[in-house]
């Protein structure tokens, strides 16, 4: 019986360099969401780490984004697209009203073309679900991304719809999944330069260090002017339950060093505010205990 409640608990929490209070201050906020918090922090330089509910497969909404636009960036190192190429868009393209789409409200009711970049900073920065659903096609579909990223050895991670899908279908969302553990090790992957070329690498970060969605979430209660770039994905809640509240990103510390962080907040009955302020007091226990 001993043995069962060790097991359970590694499976639950894992750390190195174990700081027991973090953890308690973890646990002990994840309650106000009133579901499923999962949540895993690494110091890039440290490699001090911390898991919670670290491998459970959370829904990643926009956050999936991310992968994406790695894709999308290794074919332009590849030479395969270039950054600069053009997509036509037509006014069908951008007909979808119910959807998050910030360069549809710009270029609404018109046929227009825009470069792969300008797509890759309303899908990042502004989250747009149209640019998106464009790229993804561009990437070679959804299961084009997932194999990418399981060639780069993240593997506890599934891609298998588009957003206009998931839009249609909300049962979907449960199949594009990451564990929060996986989602930190793509982010160090990508920090250390694993995933892209060095301009790619800077590119991608700039525009996620851009990012306008979640400023209440891993920002919202670290100091003003705080460095993060991060990636945001939200649920639409149904019957009082959302099943994706999320940010994952990377925060620059004050003395030069990188936090990576990823909460997942899964299968919450808790209301929006809440669900935010979660995911910004777990980012501000990490930042002022392992920060230092």
């Amino acid at each position: 019986m001993k043995t069962f409640a060790f097991v359970a608990c590694l499976l639950l929490c894992s750390w190195s360099k174990p700081d027991d209070n973090l953890r308690l201050q973890i646990s002990k906020i994840a309650k106000d969401a009133k579901g499923i918090v999962c949540v895993s922090i690494e110091n890039l330089e440290t490699s001090d780490t911390l898991s919670f509910n670290g491998s459970y497969h959370s829904p990643m909404q926009s956050v999936f984004k991310f992968p994406i636009a790695l894709v999308i960036l290794n074919q332009v190192d590849k030479g395969s697209i270039s950054i600069e190429d053009k997509i036509h868009l037509s006014k069908e393209d951008l007909s979808d009203t119910e959807t998050m789409s910030p360069m549809r409200d710009k270029y609404f009711k018109r046929d227009t073309s825009l470069t792969i970049k300008e797509l890759l900073n309303f899908m990042v920065s502004e989250s747009d679900n149209i640019a998106c659903d464009i790229l993804l096609k561009k990437a070679g579909g959804a299961k084009q991304v997932e194999e990418f990223m399981h060639s780069l050895g993240v593997t506890g991670i599934a891609i298998a719809a588009s957003e206009k899908e998931m839009h249609a279908n909300t049962k979907l969302q449960y199949k594009s999944w990451c564990e929060a553990k996986e989602m930190t090790h793509l982010f160090k992957l990508f920090y250390e330069g694993k995933c892209l070329s060095k301009s790619s690498t800077d590119f991608l970060r700039k525009i996620m260090e851009e990012t306008a969605t979640g400023a209440k979430r891993i920002k919202g209660l670290l100091p003003g002017g705080t460095v993060v770039a991060h990636k945001t994905g939200t649920a639409f809640t149904e019957h009082g339950m959302t099943p994706a509240t999320n940010d994952a990103g990377v925060i620059t510390l004050p003395n030069g060093n990188h936090l990576i962080i990823t909460v997942f907040v899964t299968d919450s009955k808790a209301d929006f505010d809440t669900r935010e302020a979660v995911i910004a007091k777990i980012a501000w226990a990490a930042y002022d205990k392992m920060g230092k």
